[in-house]
């Protein structure tokens, strides 16, 4: 129960790595609130799902102040929503770039910008950003995936240093997964599937689960002297 009586706040909460995220905080002692562009009814008397499109700055504020009626404190942000809309770049419309920047980069700004200050007079609290491998890497034909996710990790760190002042005792923290089996993969061709696979010293793909369960430490008591680090989980690709 390394989360019992916190308060967590998961965006991307409705599948995915995000409802693993999610999964795992309840069984963990958590209270859930999640959000999401996509609803889905609630499973479990310890979660509560928000409707909310986080790129929108107003539907944030709209959410965080319907947050604030449940709950006195918000312990734990995990930052998890995202989109890819791939494209090589001489083929990318701007509409692909725009989206992705919206999602990835203002979505994670627009709730941690809210969020962030309210954990900092409290004293205490604990921010998950999800970045990617593709963030530190790069990779082919996700040219705003990769800047957005780059972005993310710069924004990390920069939350890291502006939320422990004035003793905020605010963590924040990245996690940078390699490639994992969600919906997300289900576009991506079979050939290239096992391509990724063999670039792994582990010789798979991740699960999701194994991704929430680095996310867990990151928002729990374990983690309590780690701050503006990202945590690659990635099985070993890139060695």
């Amino acid at each position: 129960m390394l989360l019992k009586d916190k308060v967590a706040v998961v965006t991307g909460a409705s599948n995915g790595i995000g409802r693993a995220i999610v999964d795992v905080f309840i069984e963990n002692g958590a209270r859930v609130i999640g959000l999401d562009i996509v609803e889905i009814e609630s499973w479990n008397p310890d979660f509560t799902m928000i409707k909310v499109d986080i790129s929108n700055t107003a539907d944030c504020e709209r959410a965080y102040n319907e947050i604030n009626t449940m709950a006195d404190r918000i312990d734990v942000l995990v930052n998890c929503a995202g989109i890819t809309r791939d494209a090589m770049t001489k083929k990318m419309s701007e509409e692909q770039f725009d989206q992705v920047i919206a999602v990835n980069v203002k979505g994670v700004w627009n709730l941690t910008r809210l969020i962030g200050p309210a954990m900092q007079a409290n004293g205490s609290g604990s921010i998950i950003n999800i970045s990617s491998v593709v963030g530190v890497f790069g990779n082919v034909g996700q040219s705003n995936y990769a800047a957005s996710k780059a972005a993310v990790i710069g924004m990390t760190k920069s939350w890291a240093k502006e939320f422990a002042l004035k003793e905020g005792n605010v963590r924040v923290n990245a996690v940078a997964p390699g490639y994992t089996m969600t919906n997300m993969m289900n576009s991506v061709p079979a050939e290239l599937l096992e391509k990724f696979r063999s670039s792994t010293m582990l010789g798979r793909l991740a699960e999701p689960i194994e991704i929430a369960n680095s996310v867990l430490f990151l928002a729990s008591d374990l983690s309590s002297y780690i701050t503006g680090e990202v945590l690659n989980v990635n099985g070993g690709m890139r060695l």
